[in-house]
């Protein structure tokens, strides 16, 4: 696929040779862990994969047995099969900025109404106010964010154009009219923030509502207001730092995946973010950009699950003594 259709054996040997093909599986799967490993160890003949290129590995030499070099280096990701030996990490740290500002500002929107809406939620429960914010959040978690997406970039950037300014299709940065010097569109991060958000928003409702209704059943709510405290006062600094563990959970789950890549949202609003070039690294068969962004998001997880970890030793004194 990289040298095209008219290829003979010659180059076809080159390539599996230059990228480590020709070796047996497992064999390539010793050299991809060695790529990846901080500490790694290479082979001192050009000849061989591990040859200590300077083109290939920034690193700094420990020490060297015989014909093996032990280094210390950051992951090496490989090269990109499709964009001309590009560096897989160029291409996650050019897009991966884009999907961060994308999934903060989404999650951010989340929190701030999700919480807002389900403490009205609470307070006014079983009343009109309370049926509507219901049915609207069961909406947002039953539409699929490919068609949140189609329809908010049709209605507001295409209908209503004129009077939200607002395109279709744009991302963070995008090329001045003379295609010279690039500008940052904070108006194109509007469409796709709010459509990546109304899920995550929804769920953050449903969970706030939940989970205030049970700690206004406990003990120490009641106490609260036999003391005479306002309602304020009790939500404020009794009832919302309880009530958030669940929520903590949900948003942490969320972000992580908004990090991940909002595949359809960022494909169908033409973000440039890890999302939409996994699918362009799918479509073309672009293996190391995939093997990479995996090995990212995988990462993203596991910090921001330590992170949530630690949130919950602020939120429950109960589990720091545990």
């Amino acid at each position: 696929m990289m040298l095209g259709q008219n290829v003979d054996k010659a180059q076809l040997d080159a390539v599996n040779k230059k990228y480590g093909f020709d070796k047996p599986i497992s064999t390539q799967y010793a050299y991809y862990i060695n790529d990846l490993l901080p500490i790694s160890f290479h082979s001192n003949n050009s000849e061989d994969y591990t040859y200590l290129s300077p083109n290939k590995y920034s690193a700094t030499q420990l020490f060297t047995i015989g014909n093996t070099t032990t280094v210390l280096k950051l992951p090496y990701l490989r090269e990109s099969f499709t964009k001309q030996g590009k560096k897989v990490s160029q291409v996650l740290a050019e897009t991966l900025p884009n999907t961060f500002v994308l999934a903060i500002t989404a999650i951010l929107i989340a929190i701030v109404l999700g919480i807002f809406l389900g403490i009205i939620s609470a307070l006014k429960k079983d009343t009109v106010l309370d049926k509507t914010i219901q049915i609207l959040s069961t909406v947002g978690m039953s539409v699929p964010s490919f068609f949140s997406a189609i329809l908010f970039a049709w209605l507001f950037g295409f209908i209503l154009h004129k009077y939200t300014n607002l395109e279709m299709t744009g991302s963070l940065y995008e090329l001045d009219d003379f295609g010279e010097a690039m500008h940052i569109q904070f108006k194109n991060l509007i469409l796709p923030a709010i459509v990546l958000g109304i899920r995550p928003l929804a769920v953050i409702i449903q969970l706030m509502r939940n989970s205030l209704l049970e700690v206004f059943n406990q003990d120490y709510i009641r106490t609260a207001r036999a003391k005479g405290l306002s309602e304020f006062q009790i939500i404020r600094k009794h009832a919302i730092k309880n009530a958030m563990n669940p929520v903590v959970t949900a948003i942490s789950g969320w972000f992580a995946s908004m990090l991940a890549g909002a595949v359809f949202v960022e494909y169908i609003f033409g973000w440039n973010g890890l999302g939409k070039e996994i699918v362009n690294a799918l479509n073309t068969l672009d293996l190391p950009v995939i093997m990479g962004a995996v090995l990212i998001i995988a990462l993203l997880f596991i910090i921001i699950n330590i992170f949530v970890d630690i949130i919950y030793t602020w939120l429950d004194p109960k589990i720091k003594l545990q």
